[in-house]
Formats: C-alpha cells, structure tokens, sequence
C-alpha cells in the first residue's frame, strides 16, 4: 500500500506542475508566445523529475504494483483531478454537464483498468530473472 500511495502522490505533484505548464499561460495573454513558452517550459521541468520516480515506484518491474497500462491510466485520472481543481479555482472556469460526463467514463475506465491488477499483472522482472537473463 505504501508503494500505491507514494505512486499516487507523486502523481499528483507531477501533474499540477504539468497542468501549470500546459494551461496557466492561456489566462496570461499579456505574456507574449516565446515568454509563455519558456515560462511553461521551466514549470514543467520538476514534472519531470516527479513524474520518472512515480512511474517507477509504481510499476512492478521496480516492486510497485502496477502495469505500464494500469499507471496511465492512473495517472490519465489523476490529470483530470488536478485540471478539474486547476480549472474552477485558477482558470475561474465552469465545467460543463458533458465535461463532467466524460470525466466519469475515464474514472470507469480506471476502476476496469484495475479490476484483478494483482493476479493478472506479470511477474516483476526481479523475480524473472531481469532482462539481462539468457534462456537457453
């Protein structure tokens, strides 16, 4: 469980970082293209250097739980939870009906991801001997 939530909240810092990135800019129409560019840029450098230790943390080739597709899609849920919050409190937007609708079916999408994630996910590589393993 440890190995879920540091995945998890790794995930969360990453993504805000990205979505600060990706979107802040768009409410900033004063700043002019390359600026946004190179401000969007810096912002999403520490995403990077949260979003490669969630990943491995998470998957089971490093003693997490997950599978490469099972922490995307996590981490695809994730991203609409912290553009959710990005959109109503800084963007001061509004979601729409059909917004939310969407949301719900990729939060499905997870719950289905994970159904039998610890008897249907592979061995860890560890345990298989490593990639670096010669079959005879």
């Amino acid at each position: 469980m440890e190995r879920v939530a540091l995945t998890v909240f790794l995930l969360i810092c990453s993504n805000t970082f990205m979505t600060f990135a990706w979107y802040y800019h768009v409410k900033k129409s004063a700043w002019p293209l390359v600026a946004a560019i190179l401000i969007s840029w810096l912002i999403a450098l520490p995403e990077y250097i949260l979003q490669v230790p969630a990943n491995r943390a998470g998957h089971r080739d490093f003693g997490g739980p997950f599978t490469l597709p099972q922490l995307k899609v996590l981490q695809e849920a994730i991203t609409l939870l912290v553009f959710t919050a990005f959109t109503l409190w800084v963007a001061k937007e509004k979601m729409r009906a059909t917004d939310v609708a969407a949301f719900v079916l990729i939060f499905v999408a997870v719950a289905v991801s994970m159904l039998g994630r610890a008897s249907a996910a592979p061995e860890p590589a560890a345990q298989r001997g490593g990639a670096d393993e010669v079959t005879k």
